[in-house]
């Protein structure tokens, strides 16, 4: 019987002249583990005339994981914090009971060709940490743990798994790992997973009882400790996932909460501009009816 409960695959979502593959949420899966969306950024080719301005949103409820293979962004919230991005780092805001920032191009880029290509990530905060005070953190790329085993390199992004722990201060038992093969191989790490998992495949393919999958898809596990597959030569892949949350957690645009009425007071405060702003920053994102809200300019 095979351990794959589910297949999603990667679907073209436009967030405003700027097409992304979202993976979660899924109309029939909303999460896996304390994972609530993840979107494939690019990979995109900018002309030296396009840029990525995302000016000031908010979030409440989660905290956002990016994590490049290719660019750079600028960071900006209403912490006071700013950092570019690049790739193999990781920036992890905690929103709590509210946060706002922005994404752009850096400055140093914004006047030649660039590539953007990455993964966008929110991960739920358990129900006591939802009105947690904002706080963000950057993990440098050579600070990540990485290892060897078995002919395949791991790398552990974020959370805890294989008796290591990321310096990503994340905020419940998760995990979020790259794991990359040169060569045909199997891998087998059932046995260092927990909770519900999700495998996405970026590049090469995976064969698992007799099926071959391919990039852009995801791969929910009906039971994490059996996680065994064959990878072809030159293959990427993320598993993710951890322990799930016993209540349900409610998504509007760039909010979530386990409490709906929650969720209402952040869109009533964000409309009326009662969030944090940004420090330099001038323009905000208004409360859209859908999701539309990154320009290329």
């Amino acid at each position: 019987m095979s351990n794959i409960g589910m297949i999603i695959e990667e679907r073209a979502a436009d967030i405003g002249n700027f097409f992304v593959g979202r993976l979660l949420p899924f109309r029939q899966r909303r999460m896996v583990g304390p994972f609530i969306f993840i979107d494939h950024m690019g990979p995109a080719e900018l002309k030296d005339y396009q840029n990525l301005d995302v000016p000031p949103h908010p979030h409440i409820g989660l905290s956002t994981l990016t994590y490049l293979f290719e660019g750079a962004m600028m960071h900006r919230d209403s912490i006071g914090s700013e950092v570019e991005i690049t790739p193999g780092a990781v920036n992890w805001m905690t929103a709590g009971k509210g946060v706002a920032h922005s994404e752009r191009t850096p400055e140093r880029l914004r006047i030649t060709d660039k590539k953007l290509h990455g993964l966008q990530i929110w991960v739920a905060l358990p129900k006591e940490l939802e009105q947690s005070a904002p706080s963000f953190t950057h993990v440098e790329a050579a600070d990540i743990p990485v290892w060897q085993k078995d002919g395949a390199e791991i790398k552990l992004i974020s959370g805890a798994a294989f008796g290591k722990t990321s310096p990503v201060p994340v905020h419940s038992p998760q995990y979020f790992i790259k794991i990359h093969t040169p060569k045909r191989q199997t891998v087998a790490i059932g046995k260092d997973l927990y909770g519900e998992s999700g495998l996405y495949i970026l590049e090469g393919s995976v064969i698992s009882e007799g099926h071959t999958y391919t990039p852009k898809q995801l791969l929910v596990a009906k039971d994490s400790t059996l996680c065994s597959f064959e990878t072809t030569d030159n293959t990427t892949v993320f598993i993710f996932g951890g322990e799930p949350f016993p209540e349900e957690r409610f998504i509007y645009w760039n909010f979530v909460n386990s409490d709906r009425a929650v969720i209402e007071k952040a869109k009533q405060d964000w409309l009326e501009q009662k969030f944090p702003p940004v420090p330099g920053e001038t323009e905000w994102v208004p409360l859209p009816e859908q999701t539309n809200n990154i320009k290329l300019k």
